[in-house]
């Protein structure tokens, strides 16, 4: 019996250590209302994209990866948004959190014929934004701060994510 609590308490204090040593980032997470984390990093084109490169935009950055079935479904709402309203100020950016590499993700693009800008998104800029599940859709105003944030994908969402667009595009 002695022999199982000092087990207990030894399995319990390395757990415990390793939570507090760990790369804990739960304040981390974008919340409605709040600025959004900024972000550094180049597309599968080549070109650097950053938060500040979007200010005085509507912004949306939607998080995917290319295994999953939501995820495809939700691209031709986000072209369509993109050819829509694109000429109106509003941005969409793919946040790519597959871990295949930039080739993939391309031919994924050239198959599901994306419009918008696709860049790799490592765990840092994933945890950043607190995504822990694909996709997650983040709609983010002219001044940066996150309006809503979307996850999954149906038609109700699709529906939802528009209505906000062009209330934030016809805001000043």
């Amino acid at each position: 019996m002695n022999t199982f609590r000092a087990l207990y308490r030894l399995v319990a204090a390395i757990l415990f250590a390793g939570i507090l040593s760990g790369p804990v980032r739960l304040d981390a997470a974008a919340r409605i209302g709040q600025a959004a984390p900024d972000f550094k990093l180049v597309t599968t084109a080549g070109q650097p994209v950053s938060l500040e490169k979007y200010r005085g935009q509507v912004l949306v950055l939607d998080f995917f990866a290319t295994w999953c079935k939501p995820c495809r479904e939700s691209i031709p709402h986000l072209v369509e948004l993109n050819r829509k309203y694109g000429k109106q100020g509003l941005q969409v950016l793919g946040m790519s959190a597959d871990e295949d590499g930039e080739k993939a993700v391309r031919s994924f693009a050239e198959r599901l014929r994306i419009t918008y800008p696709i860049a790799l998104a490592g765990e840092s800029t994933q945890a950043d934004f607190g995504v822990r599940s694909v996709p997650v859709m983040f709609v983010i105003d002219k001044r940066g701060k996150v309006a809503e944030v979307f996850r999954g994908f149906t038609d109700e969402v699709g529906r939802s994510s528009e209505q906000l667009i062009k209330k934030l595009l016809a805001e000043k």
